[in-house]
């Protein structure tokens, strides 16, 4: 069944309303059918799936405090990758934003917290949240189709149309991924806070998750791509390495 045009946006964005978004990035490939078997598209998740279960649990935990503590008086997604956390949304008090960085800190197995929390007069409205869910959608599906970008070790989380990426990759693969963002309609800018590692070592990393998924029933998909969000500026504390980087739209 063909859909007009004018249906298709409205009716991507309600899927991910309703809490399906989680399907979105393991559906690329098969949207894009023969396409992402041609571009080099590493099809794994170069953390560990011990990793990616931690990671889960920390946006878990820290979400639960955010919800305990701050209620309806912010608007955040928790982002966590490989132990590093990123926080998004907004808020309209700066002494919350402070007290959201002491949480994240406190939680076990977290190294280093990303506060990009905004404060604000007025929180994001429901157009402006609709949007990053669209804008997500498109920089997921490019980054997908990007030949030599490994997009599913890349984690993607956009708020106000800023991108913020993170992952396990080469300097080359991150700044050939950020590139790909850059280019997508309706962003703003694109921040890096990858974990740079090696060709050599981004080559292990990729052999080691291909034996242990040809062993595990587990599945692939990146579980810090399903972030805490409670529908819910640069980093006090940055990755341990590769750093945050920022990437203006030209």
């Amino acid at each position: 069944m063909n859909l007009p045009r004018q249906f298709i946006r409205p009716l991507i964005v309600c899927a991910a309303l309703l809490g399906i978004g989680s399907t979105l990035t393991a559906c690329v490939p098969l949207l894009i059918g023969g396409v992402a078997a041609t571009t080099g598209m590493v099809v794994v998740d170069r953390r560990t799936v011990g990793q990616q279960v931690e990671d889960k649990s920390i946006e878990l935990k820290i979400g639960g405090q955010f919800r305990s503590d701050f209620g309806d008086a912010v608007r955040y997604t928790v982002t966590a990758y490989d132990g590093v956390v990123l926080l998004t949304g907004d808020t309209i008090s700066s002494e919350f934003k402070t007290r959201m960085t002491d949480i994240a800190r406190k939680v076990e197995n977290v190294k280093s917290v990303s506060n990009q929390i905004d404060v604000v007069k007025q929180m994001a409205s429901f157009g402006v949240v609709t949007n990053d869910i669209w804008i997500t959608s498109k920089v997921m599906t490019m980054l997908a189709t990007t030949k030599d970008v490994p997009s599913r070790t890349i984690v993607v989380t956009v708020d106000r149309s800023v991108v913020y990426l993170m992952g396990l990759v080469t300097q080359n693969e991150g700044d050939l991924a950020a590139k790909a963002a850059s280019q997508v309609s309706g962003v703003k800018r694109v921040e890096k806070l990858f974990q740079i590692v090696t060709p050599a070592e981004a080559k292990r990393l990729d052999g080691a998750a291909l034996v242990g998924n040809s062993t595990s029933a587990t599945s692939t998909t990146p579980l810090g791509e399903n972030t805490s969000n409670a529908l819910g500026g640069m980093s006090e504390n940055t990755p341990p390495s590769g750093g945050a980087q920022a990437m203006p739209i030209q």
